[in-house]
């Protein structure tokens, strides 16, 4: 059985000082979790939130990383600096990334290579635009950009893979896919990757929802038998909330 995985993304929101406040807020709402738990902080905050975990049940990821490992990239923070952090999951590719800083199929799968040699986790978002879904083309996007993430990734490396399905529509608006077409659009995301490796690999990728998932919503979306956690972002900044999608 996959275990389910619901990971925080904070974005660019709080100082040391309330992800300090936050996260002991959060950790005794989580300790008897049956799913994995991560939270992904602002770089700045990434030491602080990593002592603040120490003994609970929470794993630390950060936002983003760099596709090289060192040299002239000004603002780039490199997969060796977040894993001498102790950084265990990375986000790539989130479509904030794609849609304000320019990043392509090509930049995620760089990004997600580094990040697989250094160790760290990714999770690797896929997800189409309103304009796009309303034309037709939800599955012709979510099917090129997961071939693009998943270029020359060898078999070896996907146990550590997570993939995030976040219709970007959906993402901070208050609005949300169906359970049924958040269902669909990750099958079809799994089927993309049956074809790239094998069955048994599609069968054991965690596949995450990340379009508005919250409390109302999680045990709707969680039940789907394709749906295997979520990509929390304004429930995540919450304790509360972000505990009962994490104790759905």
């Amino acid at each position: 059985m996959k275990k389910p995985i619901i990971a925080g993304n904070w974005k660019m929101n709080n100082t040391n000082a309330t992800t300090k406040t936050l996260l002991q807020d959060i950790a005794p709402l989580v300790e008897n979790a049956q799913c994995e738990v991560v939270v992904c902080v602002p770089y700045t905050n990434i030491d602080t939130a990593r002592k603040a975990i120490r003994g609970t049940k929470i794993k630390l990821g950060a936002q983003n990383v760099a596709w090289a490992p060192k040299g002239a990239y000004t603002g780039e923070i490199s997969a060796e600096m977040l894993k001498e952090l102790k950084v265990e999951y990375v986000i790539i590719g989130h479509s904030e990334r794609r849609q304000y800083f320019g990043e392509t199929d090509q930049s995620v799968n760089a990004r997600v290579k580094a990040a697989l040699e250094a160790g760290l986790k990714p999770i690797i978002c896929v997800g189409e635009t309103l304009e796009e879904r309303e034309a037709g083309k939800t599955a012709e996007v979510v099917i090129r950009q997961t071939n693009g993430a998943f270029e020359g990734i060898e078999k070896a490396y996907l146990k550590r893979i997570v993939v995030a399905y976040e219709p970007v529509w959906a993402i901070g608006t208050g609005k949300t896919a169906t359970a049924q077409e958040a269902n669909d659009t990750i099958a079809i995301i799994r089927k993309a990757i049956r074809k790239l490796y094998n069955k048994t690999a599609a069968n054991a990728m965690r596949i995450q929802y990340g379009g508005s998932m919250n409390a109302k919503n999680a045990s709707e979306l969680m039940a789907m038998p394709e749906i295997d956690g979520g990509l929390i972002g304004g429930a995540s900044l919450k304790a509360e909330d972000f505990a009962k999608v994490v104790n759905y």
